[in-house]
């Protein structure tokens, strides 16, 4: 039995271990929906609908019935006195005696009930509160997708630097190979020294590349995490890779999709900002309108020449008091027709900028779709750019050895092979992030 409990503990400890070890790896799906839950942005754009909803009950609450209460305690250090004529108690004419009126302490008690009965600020504020709140959506979903977009580019930058180290390694071999060759046969008297130079500048530089490229790599991962909002320097696995992406971002039934700028959620904040300063002009109108409000209010007093308060037999007084209070604006000096016109001038200016907004995103959604299919046209011709490369690179090297070719343009054609290589793998990141832009411009992304 105590075996038994050994193992089971041992095991559970060995998996525990493996989980903390094991690195998160992500598909680029997996790692959207992780920054959609875990990015810092995300976060703070769903903390300011909840300050928007509490916002919104605030405003409503301030219009409700409201109940405050108060509990007053004085103490006359020294009472005050007051002067009464002397004739009154009989004394000399012309002459005042001094007195006292009250007790020395007292404690009053109140409870206050108020309630707005007209204000047409606070129909406004209703008003406003609710444009809030869906401001405060928009801009969540904006956040959304500027989080998808960058979580795609940093999936892409690491895929892309990870793709370029895995080639230079690979040529950085086959040039190795090429240059031990060519070493040999110039030591053997049979190739020329100018040859082996060719080669180790090739090499050269090919090694400066790949380091930088280390580098890229280093820094891509840490973007990467930091726009998933995981720890800088935690380990994470890309699952995807550059070519499959491609394929799966290579879809023109995106292109047939509705130009209506009134989806893109650029268009809705714009059309928010339009709203929000119509409520400020009726706002700037309310406040010539009259305010009515009501109140109840009851209290019991108490009085005494000591601290006797919280005696039984300590007599207590009560009162009530209700009333209403009317507040009617007359006259500003011109000071609420100004705030009005320029509220009005506001308004004109956001009308404006949500035609400028609109024909902005007609032109975005243009060029969105003009820069995805220059993207796909481009794969295409770096994808047989390539091939055409890797082929003319290998017939130079045959004819390199062959005594054929020099090595200038043996150099020449590995020049044009890395290069061809590079702009094939910038081509696929295109596709897939030209893609990306093309979505959010359109807002034709599902979560």
């Amino acid at each position: 039995m105590k075996n038994t409990s050994l193992i089971i503990i041992s095991l559970l400890f060995s998996s525990w271990m493996f989980s903390q070890e094991k690195p998160n790896a992500f598909t680029l799906q997996d790692a959207i929906d992780y920054a959609l839950t875990n990015n810092r942005s995300v976060k703070n754009a769903a903390r300011d609908i909840e300050a928007a909803k509490k916002q919104k009950w605030e405003t409503t609450a301030s219009g409700l019935p409201q109940i405050s209460g108060a509990v007053d305690y004085q103490n006359w250090i020294k009472q005050q006195v007051s002067l009464l004529p002397a004739e009154l108690s009989g004394g000399t004419p012309g002459t005042f005696v001094p007195v006292l009126f009250g007790t020395k302490q007292n404690v009053n008690a109140t409870a206050t009930l108020s309630q707005l009965v007209f204000d047409g600020a606070y129909l406004v504020g209703l008003q406003s509160a609710k444009v809030y709140l869906e401001i405060s959506k928009n801009a969540k979903i904006k956040t959304d997708l500027e989080v998808r977009n960058a979580v795609i580019n940093a999936y892409g930058n690491v895929l892309l630097a990870s793709e370029n180290l895995e080639i230079a390694k690979k040529n950085i071999d086959v040039l190795e190979k090429n240059l031990y060759e060519t070493t040999k046969i110039y030591e053997n008297g049979l190739g020329e020294e100018e040859s082996v130079e060719q080669l180790q500048i090739t090499l050269t530089g090919l090694q400066n590349y790949l380091n930088n490229i280390k580098r890229q790599d280093y820094i891509a991962h840490q973007m990467f995490n930091i726009t998933l909002g995981i720890d800088l320097n935690e380990e994470t696995i890309l699952i995807d890779n550059l070519e499959s992406l491609t394929l799966q971002n290579m879809s023109l039934d995106i292109l047939e999709t509705d130009d209506n700028v009134e989806n893109s959620i650029d268009y809705q904040i714009a059309k928010n900002q339009e709203e929000s300063k119509e409520l400020l002009l009726k706002l700037e109108k309310t406040n010539s309108l009259p305010t009515l409000s009501a109140f109840i209010n009851a209290g019991y007093s108490g009085f005494s020449e000591t601290f006797s308060f919280a005696n039984n037999n300590q007599k207590w007084y009560g009162s009530s008091l209700a009333g209403v209070s009317l507040s009617i604006p007359i006259f500003s000096s011109g000071m609420r027709g100004a705030a009005t016109q320029r509220a009005q001038i506001d308004l004109e200016i956001a009308k404006e900028q949500l035609t400028e907004t609109e024909q902005q995103l007609k032109f975005q959604i243009s060029a969105a779709k003009s820069d995805y299919l220059f993207a796909i046209a481009e794969y295409e011709n770096k994808r047989q750019n390539l091939n055409l490369a890797e082929r003319i690179e290998q017939k130079n090297q045959t004819k390199f050895f062959e005594g054929i070719a020099s090595s200038f343009d043996l150099r020449q054609a590995q020049t044009q092979l890395y290069s061809a290589q590079q702009e094939y793998l910038r081509s696929m990141f295109d596709v897939i992030t030209k893609k990306s832009e093309l979505e959010t411009v359109l807002n034709t992304v599902n979560y």
